[in-house]
């Protein structure tokens, strides 16, 4: 009978670690989403299944620890979420306003019924290291620095050379113009490919707006991948205005027929560029494009080079944006420097196609817009100016 007992006992024992050496950690991110004059969203992902939340203060000379900081919870339909990805959108801030911020995450160890067994907390430094901070932007700003990246296939020591050629303590705004991976396996895969880099570099207190490439439609992980980047649009194309220049980011889908054995029958872009091409109708009228000075299009795959998704590209999306006065398309795609003139019968603007070993980096105040081509040796091998519409 004792020997039954201890066997018992040995068994019970064996299931408490489980729940009682909770040991969660922050393993991608923190980094910043759809920042804009009023909010931001931050993400980041844990180890295990979370809660999460941010705490805000402003950037000011108090310390972090000074008081208590307002926490705004990752929730939906009234529920805090539980998960292992963890999304904070900040709403109703001051427009031209830095912030600093924390996140957390508190492990979820059991759910039953009512009864919730919590573990361990994560969090990111405020004590020994400066807590991370952003900026909103304003509707009166006069100067915009951004840059954009393409076709990094998982290169990281190359992104991270280039982006070292942007004053990133100046910069407002950076694009990853698509193919940052080869494909899309799993979560882990994609940070370590790039979005790890990024977060390293500068995502995590100057905000990354993503243009999706072909290569992001591939493998697995390719139908959870918008998950990771929210848009003010909830899409995967949207608009955003900083300062005098409005962005119309869209996603270009991916370059072959849909029935092409390559997608295994799994993908429907031709629709899809589609139904985009219907909210781009829409979107080139809203004020926030329609008034701004400068109006650039962020798109991966360009107008031109004879494949089926180029072709899409400039059959849906270019007759409308020549309508609408747009001045330039940056892309990339093609794994080499080109910079087209306004072609007759196609688009009426200049398409600067950015190669998969170069930097874009942009500047525009109230007398130009300047896109420099910047190699990997920080040399700038080429330039495109453009002037404010009337």
């Amino acid at each position: 009978m004792r020997g039954k007992i201890l066997l018992f006992a040995a068994g019970l024992l064996a299931a408490l670690p489980a729940f009682s050496q909770s040991n969660i950690k922050i393993t991608h991110g923190p980094y910043l989403q759809a920042l804009h004059d009023t909010g931001v969203t931050i993400v980041w992902t844990t180890d295990s299944e979370a809660t999460g939340w941010v705490e805000l203060a402003p950037d000011d000379s108090t310390h972090f620890y000074q008081k208590e900081r307002p926490r705004f919870f990752a929730s939906s339909h009234g529920f805090k979420n539980i998960s292992k990805l963890h999304k904070v959108t900040l709403k109703g801030l001051t427009p031209g306003t830095a912030y600093r911020y924390r996140v957390y995450s508190r492990e979820v160890l059991s759910h039953v019924g009512a009864k919730v067994l919590y573990g361990d907390v994560a969090a990111t430094q405020v004590y020994r290291v400066a807590p991370l901070r952003f900026t909103t932007g304003r509707p009166d700003q006069k100067e915009v620095i951004f840059g954009v990246v393409n076709d990094i296939h998982g290169r990281n020591d190359v992104m991270e050379k280039l982006l070292g050629y942007l004053d990133l303590k100046k910069t407002d705004l950076v694009f990853f113009n698509g193919d940052m991976a080869n494909d899309l396996r799993t979560e882990d895969q994609m940070f370590t490919d790039f979005m790890d880099t990024g977060t390293k570099v500068f995502a995590g207190e100057v905000p990354m707006y993503y243009a999706r490439g072909n290569h992001e439609t591939r493998g697995q992980y390719a139908s959870p991948f918008p998950d990771y980047f929210p848009t003010s649009t909830g899409n995967l194309y949207y608009l955003v205005r900083r300062g005098p220049i409005c962005f119309v980011v869209l996603d270009c889908g991916e370059d072959k027929p849909d029935s092409d054995i390559e997608y295994s029958g799994i993908v429907n872009m031709d629709h899809y560029r589609s139904e985009q091409a219907e909210w781009l109708k829409e979107a080139l009228k809203r004020p926030e494009y329609v008034n701004a000075p400068y109006k650039v299009v962020i798109c991966h795959m360009p107008p031109f080079g004879g494949w089926h998704g180029e072709g899409e590209v400039a059959a849906k999306f270019v007759p409308l944006l020549n309508d609408a006065g747009a001045q330039v398309m940056l892309s990339g795609h093609l794994h080499r420097h080109m910079k087209v003139a306004a072609t007759a019968g196609n688009h009426k603007f200049p398409v600067l196609v950015n190669s998969n070993n170069a930097l874009l980096r942009a500047k525009a105040d109230d007398r130009k817009l300047l896109i420099e081509v910047v190699d990997q040796q920080g040399k700038v091998t080429d330039s495109l100016e453009l002037h404010p519409q009337k």
